[in-house]
């Protein structure tokens, strides 16, 4: 069988442990699905009851995904995004806040008719409706739904719950559940354990699911005696039993996966024809550049929340597919812009090619990034600053170009006699934090005979935005005066949304956030740009350096 009428719907859960790649395994198998010629996307369902993560720290859940319809989402969608090269939405993540606020709000406005309103049936046919909701134009054949958390997590319960009326109500050939779980390696008895897994499954049955496929996280080949007994005793055919071993990167993941024959065995179970070969040769080749660089840089990501990787997720994403494409290795140093001060700032970054400072809120930190773009500017390293990053620039310029000693943005200091950046007119009333910042793609123009019109190729571009405080405008002809030039303007709003420093080999600032625009497929042509600065830099200081030998 082919094309369906109705979709077709896989629901990804994990067991275990958590952080087992859900979302990687997800974004991977959508995929595979893609290039074999399946309209494909994904969703994710997330157990938190906060609304969406737009107000968490990046400690908990790492970085805040933004979609081109303003959403502030996990950062699962930013994978899902750069694999599948498709835009997600506003339907693409839920959350329990966000189930649970819809119910109250109509259980407000008395449509329940006076129902008592309960768990079982009003919050699981409220999952149900959204489970379906991502396909309500008929777009898609194929759709994912990652479910969040660990089975058995007491947060989990309803969207399990309504995750077994779902297949009840739409029938085992249209709805399969492919369990994620982890086989660990007992080194001190050199064995695998399969006990986990099939705790986990019984976990799943005592809420009425069978699952139809297993994936087996390992840190060791599965040896078939130990694939048969996992079938065996979690009730899963033996080819449904699929390794799913540690991969040198995330973009190994789908090759992998396909060895395997995931994607043949869950078309199989769904009754949809193979309808080609996935043409996985993109892939093969920006892998095999990822893993073959001729040279490589050193870039410097300067932030506040370093420790945790994934609050940068999509940056470090970003320069590795840029860097891929370029075939040059990117060595990113995080930088806490806390340890940066105006006694060690040199020290601190010399031997950099590029340093980017990234976006954050709060006033933690905020002078660290200051002398990391002043290190950036006096030294001509090239300098992408990003949202925050932008402002901050502003602010370094400011100071010690235009001798405005006490310049500073109102977010950090609203009685500042300088603020050179301040609160959007439409942000002053706001008081709710929640979703209420400018989000979302908007227009830009770019000037002409800037390094960001030869980096786009394009005069109008469309990019996200995640920001409350911008440019004071009023400060653009003194900036403009002082040798720094706006090369990027939102045409509606008058919105200064790029800055350059014309007499720097590479010094840009982005009031927008570009790495949430970039994936496998389309390299973002801001971080491509960085990284061809910052290679010319490292050869020139080669050069200069070989000079000084002679």
């Amino acid at each position: 069988m082919g094309m369906t009428d109705t979709p077709k719907y896989i629901f990804v859960t994990g067991g275990v442990t958590s952080s087992l790649g859900k979302g990687i395994l997800a974004a991977s198998l959508a995929k595979l699905l893609q290039l074999r010629g399946y309209r494909v996307s994904i969703q994710k369902f997330d157990p938190y009851i906060n609304i969406d993560p737009g107000t968490l720290n990046p400690y908990e859940h790492g970085e805040c995904y933004v979609t081109y319809d303003g959403a502030e989402t996990d950062l699962d969608l930013g994978h899902y995004e750069r694999f599948l090269n498709t835009e997600t939405s506003q339907a693409n993540n839920v959350t329990t806040g966000r189930i649970y606020q819809t119910v109250i709000h109509r259980e407000r406005l008395g449509d329940y008719k006076g129902k008592t309103v309960q768990v079982v049936p009003h919050i699981t046919d409220e999952i149900k409706r959204r489970f379906r909701l991502l396909n309500k134009d008929g777009d898609f054949d194929i759709i994912l739904t990652e479910i969040g958390g660990t089975v058995g997590d007491i947060e989990s319960f309803p969207y399990i719950e309504a995750l077994r009326q779902f297949r009840f109500d739409h029938g085992p050939e249209n709805v399969i559940v492919v369990h994620l779980t982890l086989v660990p390696y007992l080194a001190a008895v050199g064995e695998l354990k399969t006990k986990p897994t099939q705790h986990s499954v019984k976990t799943l049955l005592q809420s009425g699911i069978q699952p139809d496929v297993l994936v087996c996280r390992s840190e060791v080949r599965i040896p078939p005696e130990v694939r048969a007994k996992v079938a065996r005793f979690c009730n899963v055919r033996l080819e449904a039993v699929i390794e799913n071993l540690n991969a040198p990167s995330i973009y190994e993941v789908p090759f992998l996966l396909k060895k395997e024959n995931l994607d043949k065995v869950v078309l199989k179970l769904l009754d949809l024809d193979p309808l080609k070969e996935p043409d996985l040769s993109y892939w093969k080749d920006f892998v095999s550049r990822l893993k073959n660089p001729l040279d490589e840089v050193n870039i410097g990501l300067v932030g506040k929340y370093v420790e945790l990787h994934d609050s940068y997720l999509s940056i470090s994403e970003s320069l590795r597919i840029a860097s891929a494409k370029e075939e040059l290795k990117v060595n990113i140093s995080w930088i806490h812009s806390e340890d940066i001060t105006p006694e060690n700032h040199e020290r601190v970054l010399k031997g950099l090619h590029g340093i980017i400072v990234a976006p954050g809120f709060g006033e933690r930190g905020i002078e660290g990034k200051i002398y990391a773009v002043k290190y950036a500017r006096e030294y001509n390293i090239p300098f992408v600053g990003i949202c925050l990053g932008m402002q901050i620039a502003m602010v370094e310029y400011a100071r010690h170009v235009m001798g405005y000693s006490e310049a500073h943005s109102v977010e950090f200091d609203p009685e500042t006699p300088y603020p050179v950046i301040g609160l959007m007119e439409e942000q002053k009333k706001v008081k709710q934090l929640g979703g209420t910042m400018r989000l979302g793609a908007y227009e830009c123009t770019l000037a002409e005979n800037s390094v960001v019109r030869d980096a786009y190729g394009e005069e109008v571009i469309y990019e996200r935005h995640r920001h409350r405080y911008e440019l004071n405008n009023k400060y653009v002809p003194e900036f403009e005066n002082s040798g720094m030039r706006m090369t990027g303007i939102n045409p509606r709003t008058g919105l200064v949304e790029i800055v350059e420093i014309p007499s720097h080999p590479f010094f840009v600032g982005t009031q927008f956030h570009p790495e949430y625009k970039s994936t496998v497929e389309t390299p973002h042509p801001l971080f491509q740009a960085l990284i061809r600065a910052a290679h010319d830099h490292k050869n020139k200081e080669d050069d200069e350096g070989e000079e000084l030998d002679d």
